[in-house]
């Protein structure tokens, strides 16, 4: 009760307001099972695959050509260190592109109950084969130089825009500034995905914010809110705040006069994020994750995945661990909110 949905406040307002004009999976993360949105999409999000053009040039490697596969990945990772390059990958935001964002991209569960969205008794489902093999081959690339590990927030960002690192995962909303910095000619691309895996890539998750709005409010105050998120809505509004910051157009319509208007051919790379996470429709799988607490969980994935990176523990032991303690921390939020 502590919220106002944003559907029962625009429908108090008569405000013309339908959730299908929102891309399906930014609304899909702030929807309840009926489809009615809790909140209001703001800065949306998606992990992305960089590279840098002339370090792949250097290498002899295909500038045109991202790897599109892990095993493609491995390859040009090797050409790269035998070029010389001294930082080949790295990755912002470890735990959301290499655990949640891999959990999506190849419709695996990252929990029981639709990631949580179903229900607050859920299980984290982190340590399925898949993802410990990924986290192995992850760790497999540290040891043989082929990735640098930076931190758990966009610290990569900087040592792929210095030209540092030639390989770089992290958000799309970091175009922007990789633009405005990078002496380099780089493109974005889809992230890479395990093609032994049956049926990916299927569709990458959102990261990001929304715009909540508490209850027990004045009339007016709620009318307040309601025009500024009907203004913030508004597809030139909307169109101008994804052409400026790499963040996704949360409107379709915002999208639709992006492309019109020829944004996306002068600008090669800054429709992956949209594409991608409409690659295919969003599964139980794939339409987000909403765990209790879960800004502590995610610490804790990150502090057994630099374990494992580190080599102080095997990636089966590592994600076993992230499961219990993830679990744990589940619990006391179900106990805590009955």
């Amino acid at each position: 009760k502590a919220i106002k949905p944003v559907y029962q406040l625009m429908a108090e307002a008569k405000e013309p307001f339908d959730p299908k004009d929102y891309h399906p999976a930014v609304a899909g993360y702030y929807t309840d099972r009926k489809g009615n949105m809790l909140s209001m999409p703001f800065n949306s999000s998606t992990p992305v695959f960089y590279i840098n053009k002339d370090a792949f040039k250097k290498a002899g490697l295909d500038p045109d050509k991202a790897p599109r596969t892990w095993k493609e990945f491995a390859a040009a990772a090797e050409k790269l260190k035998a070029a010389g390059q001294q930082c080949v990958y790295s990755t912002g935001w470890p735990s959301w592109v290499h655990i949640e964002n891999f959990s999506a991209w190849h419709n695996l569960p990252i929990g029981t109950q639709e990631n949580g969205i179903a229900g607050f008794n859920t299980e984290f489902r982190i340590n399925s084969p898949q993802h410990v093999a990924h986290i192995e081959m992850l760790a497999d690339f540290v040891k043989k130089g082929l990735m640098t590990y930076s931190g758990r927030r966009n610290e990569a960002e900087a040592r792929f825009f210095s030209g540092e690192c030639a390989m770089v995962t992290s958000s799309s909303a970091a175009q922007a500034n990789i633009r405005r910095n990078a002496k380099f000619d780089f493109s974005v691309n889809f992230l890479p995905y395990n093609d032994q895996i049956k049926g990916a890539p299927q569709n990458s998750i959102i990261g990001g914010a929304s715009l909540w709005v508490f209850s027990g409010k004045k009339p007016e105050e709620y009318k307040g809110v309601t025009k500024f998120f009907s203004y913030l809505s508004k597809t030139d509004v909307q169109a101008k705040w994804h052409q400026e910051t790499g963040y996704v157009p949360i409107t379709n319509a915002a999208y639709e006069v992006t492309k019109k208007s020829g944004f996306y051919e002068k600008n090669p790379g800054t429709d992956i994020a949209n594409r991608q996470l409409g690659n295919k429709a969003p599964t139980a799988n794939s339409k987000g994750l909403r765990f209790g607490n879960f800004v502590q969980g995610r610490e804790v994935i990150e502090e057994e995945m630099e374990a494992v990176f580190a080599g102080k523990k095997p990636a089966k032991q590592a994600m076993d661990d992230a499961v219990r303690r993830g679990n744990d921390i589940l619990r006391k939020f179900e106990a805590a909110n009955k």
